[in-house]
């Protein structure tokens, strides 16, 4: 419960939620989905195994959670009103932070560092999440290495590694043996640009946490610092990702479904449209009245005005949205090519979703494009977990890259980090009821309409899936 004072009146406003976690075990996280706001307002959800049930790994010593955020020297909500009203993209973060300390390398921050105190010869479990808004980013421990053993609260195969590479959305769960000599290490998190209008980046951009060995030097000690990867290195990142399998012998793994009742394919990236702010969009770095815009197979998605999406669907509204969601784009051209004719810039403002039967198949091809500039687009879907079946780069070619699915050990995930110039394929089993979103998890590209929906229809009924509160949630 929260207390919020308007003038002379207080009023308090009391929110408790119940719901049921199945089938999960790991870290998630929760957050606030009106667009900047996330920046300031989310936290860790970490799901443990029920008493008398084991972790698929030896247990920790420890469990930490390692949050890499981002920082305005503003106020967040009007970094978005200002750069979307002018029709180019928001501002970018003044600074990264880890666990919300900016770190020493960052000016007036020295005493605003994240310091994790350890013990020597033990196993640490580290909860990574990333809850930046536009950046994915390379993480690493000085002299240390990791094991990563979920993603997304999805177990995977044991994989070792000396960096983890995070998109914005995504979880981590790595072990980290503190076998080192004592002294103090730097962890250290740097932004993998893979675009160059996002914003400028610079090494400067790296936020920093000690890992502290307990007894060992405490005064004029130096940390050591790791050698992170080149800014644009996406060699690294595609590496990683794809080295990553999900764990057969956990017993939530999920076999892959073999049979898809529904293939799409989805272009998605930046593109332009007209203008939709009483001003003509002044600044736009286009001309006036046209405004950056996102767009997934051309369509630049709108929330609705007046009814929810969700409520039209329970009770039957029509108007609110359209069940014709494109299975795929309107022209087949040269998806990764840069600087092609600006006549395929231009995109369509809808409110379209793709309707698929309860417990269908969904298989669909993830294609980036480079109209306007390439970049890696962490795609997240809400209400489901998806296997990753293949991702590479280039325009995919069914015939070629579909003999490179994994249909053995897979890892199961809720947000893939789309290859900068590349593709990824992902295939889920719609069991969930509703209208569920699927949109890029960079907030500068979610106002600007890079997102879609899906109806889920007959199914069980709502009243089935959504009981009534029970009785003894807490009073305000």
């Amino acid at each position: 419960m929260f207390e919020t004072d308007f003038g002379s009146e207080v009023r308090n406003i009391c929110a408790a939620y119940k719901f049921k976690v199945t089938k999960q075990e790991g870290t998630l996280w929760w957050h606030a989905h009106t667009s900047y706001m996330r920046a300031t307002v989310y936290g860790a959800l970490i799901i443990r195994p029920r008493i008398g049930r084991k972790y698929p790994f030896p247990k920790p010593y420890r469990e930490v959670p390692i949050m890499i955020g981002e920082w305005w020297n503003a106020n967040v909500m009007d970094v978005e009103r200002i750069g979307m009203s002018t029709g180019g993209v928001p501002n970018i973060y003044d600074a990264y932070s880890i666990n919300g300390l900016l770190g020493d390398l960052y000016p007036c921050s020295k005493k605003h560092t994240y310091k994790l105190k350890v013990t020597p010869g033990k196993t640490y479990l580290l909860r990574i999440i990333n809850a930046a808004l536009n950046s994915q980013h390379f993480f690493k421990i000085a002299n240390h290495k990791f094991t990563v053993v979920a993603i997304d609260a999805s177990y995977t195969e044991p994989y070792r590694t000396s960096i983890v590479v995070i998109a914005p959305g995504q979880t981590m769960d790595v072990l980290m043996e503190t076998n080192k000599p004592m002294a103090d290490y730097y962890m250290a998190a740097r932004p993998h640009n893979s675009v160059a209008v996002a914003g400028p980046f610079s090494d400067d951009t790296i936020t920093t946490g000690i890992v502290h060995y307990i007894g060992g030097p405490t005064k004029n000690s130096t940390a050591k610092m790791p050698i992170l990867p080149a800014l644009n290195d996406t060699a690294t990142t595609h590496k990683f990702y794809t080295n990553l399998t999900g764990l057969t012998t956990s017993r939530f793994f999920v076999p892959v479904p073999r049979h898809p009742d529904e293939k799409m394919f989805i272009t998605f990236g930046l593109g332009i449209s007209v203008c939709g702010t009483p001003n003509g969009c002044i600044n736009s770095p286009f001309r006036p009245m046209i405004s950056f815009a996102a767009s997934m197979n051309n369509h630049s998605f709108e929330l609705p005005t007046s009814t929810s999406m969700l409520e039209a669907f329970a009770n039957g509204v029509k108007g609110v949205y359209t069940e014709d969601f494109p299975d795929h784009p309107p022209l087949k051209f040269d998806y990764t090519k840069a600087n092609l004719s600006s006549s395929l810039w231009m995109t369509e403002k809808s409110t379209r979703v793709k309707k698929v039967k309860f417990n269908s198949i969904v298989e669909i091809v993830l294609q980036n494009t480079a109209l306007l500039t390439p970049e890696n687009h962490p795609m997240h879907l809400h209400g489901f977990n998806f296997h990753v079946l293949a991702q590479g780069f280039g325009n995919y070619n069914s015939k070629k890259d579909m003999k490179k699915f994994n249909f053995f050990n897979p890892h199961e995930r809720n947000t893939i980090a789309v290859p900068t110039g590349g593709w990824a394929v992902i295939r889920f089993r719609a069991n969930n009821l509703g209208v569920w979103m699927m949109h890029c998890h960079l907030d500068v590209h979610m106002p600007l309409g890079l997102a879609m929906a899906f109806v889920v229809e007959n199914g069980p009924t709502l009243s089935t899936r959504l009981p009534p509160p029970p009785a003894d949630l807490p009073r305000c």
